[in-house]
C-alpha cells in the first residue's frame, strides 16, 4: 500500500476490532504475532484475512493486472471510460442492422404469445414449457409424461396450431 490506511481491522476472538494505523504499528512493534498476520486493502483500510483469502485476493489482483497488460498490448478499448457524469454507459455506437419496426412487431408478438399461452390448459402449458423453455427433446418430454415421442409430437403440433389460431383471432 502506497499510503497509510485510515483504519486497520484485526480479528480478536473471531470479532473484527477497529484500530487506527498508528495503534496497529505500535502493537506490531511490541507483539511479534502481528508480524505474521495477513491483510488485504479494502476501501483505504486494511482487513485481516486468513491465508486462503489473502492468496485468492492477490491471485485475482495479478490476473487483473495481466489482463490489463494484454488489453494495452492489443490496444483494446474499455467501455468503462465511456460513461456520463452519473456513471451510465454512453450509447454511442449506432447499430444500423437493427430494424426498429421489426423490433416493435416482435415485442407485440411476444406479448400476444404470452397472453395466448395463458389460454392453454395446464397440460398444454406444461408440454410447451418443457419443449420450448426447458429445451427438452420430445423424447425426454415423452419419458417424463409416460408417452411416446410421436404422441408428444402430435400434441405439440395441435397445441401450436391452437396457439396460432388464438393469436390470429387477436390481431
Amino acid at each position: 500500500m502506497k499510503y497509510a490506511p485510515r483504519k486497520v481491522y484485526i480479528k480478536e476472538n473471531n470479532v473484527y476490532v477497529e484500530l487506527s494505523y498508528r495503534d496497529f504499528c505500535r502493537r506490531r512493534e511490541s507483539d511479534q504475532r502481528y508480524m505474521d498476520k495477513l491483510f488485504i486493502p479494502v476501501q483505504g483500510c486494511l482487513l485481516e484475512v486468513v491465508r486462503e483469502q489473502y492468496a485468492d485476493f492477490y491471485r485475482d489482483k495479478e490476473r487483473w493486472r495481466y489482463l490489463q497488460k494484454l488489453d494495452t498490448n492489443h490496444k483494446l478499448l474499455s467501455l468503462e471510460g465511456f460513461t456520463d457524469s452519473e456513471g451510465n454507459v454512453i450509447d454511442f455506437v449506432v447499430d444500423e442492422v437493427v430494424d426498429v419496426a421489426e423490433t416493435v412487431v416482435r415485442a407485440v408478438m411476444v406479448d400476444r404469445l404470452k397472453a395466448a399461452l395463458l389460454l392453454l390448459s395446464d397440460s398444454e402449458q406444461t408440454l410447451i414449457k418443457a419443449i420450448f423453455f426447458e429445451e427438452l427433446s420430445e423424447r425426454e418430454v415423452g419419458l417424463r409424461l409416460g408417452v411416446t415421442q410421436s404422441v408428444v409430437n402430435k400434441r405439440k403440433s395441435k397445441i401450436l396450431a391452437k396457439l396460432r389460431k388464438i393469436m390470429e383471432n387477436k390481431i
